[in-house]
Formats: C-alpha cells, sequence, structure tokens
C-alpha cells in the first residue's frame, strides 16, 4: 500500500485514547520515515511524541548510530532517550531473540500507564515472520505473526506500517530527502531472518512478485481464525473451569474433541500466567493425565510449571519443592518462624478455642512435615482418626499434605497447619487457647 500521512493519520486517529507516543527509533529506515510521518502529525492529534533508541552495544558503530539518531530528533524537535543496554549471552537461546527481549523489556520499563509504543515493522518483516513461524510448525497463533494493535505493559503496542512494503517505504524516504543508518548485522545470514531475507524471499520474489503482500494477507486469515478459535476456547474454558480454585474438570476435557481440549489447556496454561509446554507435553497431559484412573495422581512437567491431577480435577502450579524427609525445625512458639521451600510463616496466637496452653507452655515446640501413620483426636471425641483419611475427606491432594506444617509438642501433635486442632479431650470455651496461623 502506498504509504501517505493521511493513511497514517486515520490510524492513530482509531488508537485508544492516549497523551503520550513512544517511537522505537533505530535510525534505520522504516522508523526515520515513522518518525518522520509522526512528527508531521502531532499538531493533528495533540500527542506527545518521544524517540526512544536502545544501544544493544553489539555493534562498533553503535555509539555513531545514537549520535546520528539524536541529532535526527533534535532537528525535528522531537524529545530523545537513549538506553545503553548489556546483554548477558544466555546458552541455548539466540543472540537475536536475547536482543529483542532486552530491547521489548526496557522500552516496557520507560511506558506509563496508557502509552502507546508505536514500531515501525512493515509488510516485508510479517511476510519474513510468518515463514519462520511457519518454518517452526506453530499454530494459527503463530502464523497470524504480529497484530497491529495488542495490549502492551501498562499500555499497547501499535504497529501502523505492517501493510506497507519496504519498497514504498524506501520511497517515502527518498522523495522526503531523509537519510537512515545501515546495521550491518542485518547482512549476517547466520541469523535466521536475515537468512529469509536475503537468500530465500529473493527467489520467491523472481516467481511471485507479491509474495510478501500474500503472505501479510494469510497472516490476517489467520488471525481471524485465531480470535474465532479463542471464542470457542473461552467458550469451553468456562464450562470445565472452578475459577475459585483454577482448576479444570476432568470428565468435562475428557467429554471434548482432542483439539477442543487441547485449545482449553492452552488457554488455561497461558491465562495462568505459564508458558504453553511443546506438543509432547501436551500430548502427555491429553493422554495420560486426562484418561488417568480416577486413584492415580499423574504429573506432567516442563519449565517454570506443572500440571497435576487428583481425582476428577487438573491443578496448574510452579514446581513444587519439598521439605526434606525427616525435616524437625525446633521453635520456641514466639515470633514468626520461617518455613523452607516457600512455604510461608508460622505464628501462635491467643484464641478462644483452638491448643489449650497448657499443653505449649514449658514444652519443646517442633515444626515437621510427615504426616505419615499420625492420628488425630476430632474435638469432643475420645477416639483417634487417621490423618490421612481426614485428608482424603477433605479432598488435600497428596502433593500438598506432605507441605503442610505440624506442630509438635515434645513428641505430641497438636495442630496440622491452619486446618484442624488435636484435642484429646474436651476444650472448654473459657480456656487460655493458643491457633496456629499459617501465612502462605
Amino acid at each position: 500500500m502506498p504509504l501517505s500521512p493521511e493513511i497514517l493519520s486515520e490510524r492513530i486517529a482509531g488508537l485508544p485514547d492516549s497523551k503520550r507516543l513512544l517511537l522505537g527509533f533505530s535510525g534505520g529506515l522504516d522508523s526515520q520515515v515513522l518518525l518522520h510521518l509522526l512528527a508531521g502529525l502531532k499538531g493533528e492529534h495533540s500527542f506527545e511524541l518521544i524517540a526512544i533508541h536502545v544501544n544493544h552495544g553489539l555493534q562498533e558503530a553503535s555509539a555513531d548510530w545514537g549520535r546520528d539518531s539524536d541529532a535526527v530528533c533534535k532537528a525535528l524537535k522531537i524529545p530523545y532517550k537513549q538506553i545503553d543496554l548489556k546483554i548477558e549471552r544466555v546458552k541455548g537461546q539466540s543472540l537475536e531473540a536475547q536482543a529483542r527481549n532486552a530491547r521489548y523489556h526496557a522500552f516496557q520499563q520507560e511506558m506509563q500507564e496508557g502509552d502507546v509504543l508505536v514500531t515501525a515493522h512493515h509488510q516485508d518483516d510479517q511476510a519474513e515472520t510468518m515463514m519462520l513461524q511457519l518454518l517452526r510448525g506453530s499454530g494459527v497463533s503463530g502464523l497470524a505473526a504480529m497484530p497491529e494493535l495488542a495490549a502492551f505493559g501498562p499500555g499497547h503496542l501499535f504497529r501502523p506500517l505492517l501493510d506497507v512494503s519496504r519498497s514504498d517505504l524506501e520511497s517515502y524516504a527518498n522523495t522526503q530527502g531523509l537519510r537512515w543508518v545501515e546495521d550491518a548485522s542485518n547482512l549476517d545470514t547466520d541469523f535466521d531472518r536475515n537468512y529469509l531475507r536475503h537468500n530465500i524471499f529473493p527467489l520467491l520474489k523472481q516467481r511471485w512478485p507479491g509474495v510478501g503482500r500474500t503472505l501479510s494477507r494469510s497472516a490476517g486469515y489467520c488471525a481471524e481464525a485465531r480470535d474465532l478459535l479463542e471464542v470457542l476456547a473461552e467458550q469451553d474454558l468456562a464450562a470445565v473451569i472452578n475459577r475459585a480454585e483454577n482448576t479444570l474438570s476432568v470428565p468435562g476435557l475428557a467429554g471434548l474433541s482432542d483439539a477442543r481440549a487441547r485449545s482449553v489447556l492452552r488457554h488455561w496454561i497461558q491465562q495462568s500466567g505459564f508458558s504453553y509446554p511443546n506438543s509432547k507435553r501436551v500430548h502427555e497431559i491429553t493422554t495420560g493425565v486426562i484418561h488417568a484412573q480416577i486413584d492415580r495422581t499423574p504429573v506432567v512437567q516442563w519449565q517454570g510449571c506443572e500440571v497435576r491431577r487428583y481425582r476428577d480435577r487438573l491443578f496448574i502450579m510452579p514446581p513444587l519443592q519439598f521439605p526434606s524427609e525427616g525435616l524437625v525445625m525446633a521453635w520456641n512458639g514466639e515470633g514468626m518462624l520461617e518455613l523452607p521451600c516457600g512455604l510461608g510463616r508460622v505464628t501462635l496466637s491467643d484464641s478462644a478455642n483452638g491448643i489449650p496452653r497448657e499443653r505449649i507452655v514449658r514444652r519443646r515446640l517442633t515444626i515437621a512435615f510427615d504426616s505419615s501413620g499420625l492420628r488425630y483426636y476430632p474435638a469432643g471425641q475420645h477416639s483417634s482418626r487417621s490423618l490421612k483419611n481426614y485428608f482424603q475427606e477433605q479432598g488435600v491432594p497428596p502433593w500438598q499434605r506432605g507441605r503442610i506444617p505440624l506442630l509438635f509438642a515434645e513428641g505430641e501433635l497438636l495442630a496440622v497447619g491452619d486446618l484442624l486442632v488435636n484435642a484429646p479431650v474436651d476444650t472448654l470455651p473459657d480456656q487460655n487457647c493458643a491457633r496456629l496461623n499459617w501465612l502462605k
């Protein structure tokens, strides 16, 4: 699509109300053109425009690019800020991805509530992104590539040039007499995107000159399909989720087709704040977990997350840590006791009922976690019951049982977290009592 200020003006008018636009400004062709256009529209739309240049420190010429970018902004009377980054290499992650993640994190740190980050991604970038996702075996969400407008940090990310080709940007820049920097790393075909740009797309354009436009159009169709699938997934999720517990009904999932169950799982996992696992892990959930016998407690783990089953519910959580076997913590019953494995803290407080103080004072108190074989006396009863049976009746999942702090006095069980008090004799309401508080 030919580039014009009028088209960009219409798109800015459709943005959520915002007084600040932050432009990711590299000094290259794309961002130079967008800066020039936005600078000309400031008066019409009354927004504050700030150019942010991120120096990754990966090129010898990066300091020169920063100075050039500053000079351009001064000539246009646009506020300019440079952020200098130091990229720490992470094994197993591409330098390209690390730099991108660091750059967007830096942008997000600069944003205020309601700000719009504007980037100059264009039609050729969109086609490359779709091709990369296709080669990675992505589904429709990946093939939808980059949206024009998306929630980002405390505001939005806006890409107004996605239907504008690089050749149209060059034509505009030449007509306006703009100058831009060339990043030598963009020629390095060791990077996947550069390999496609310099080796693959030129061949495709020889046979299909409009390949960038058609791939971008296909990305739009994939975005529509994704949106429709998300509506269906939200409906299915609403039918099987317990919002209070953030758990899923196993029978409900089992009643869906495999494709719809996978879609529900994807939404649930991502809405819970975790990364979506690879197809192998998803298959383990849909087969080995959902269709396991009801007395089994299977678990599927991947980086930063695990999905567990108990009875007819699926649970999601960060990887659990468990206190070391046989751990016993001495405690004087005063102040707060910090528990291991991120389990929080415990305190004792006065209470009208609970643990009689006479069972606490001048006795050696300990906190332990191993409940196997323990028994307790329900209040007002003279016969004991198995703690395991109590957990089963209350629906406490097995993996939680070994993480509940147990209060003992010289080997006598007094309390099971904040769930119950071991009461071998009746406790009168006016007795001086204490209660174990578990601050998770």
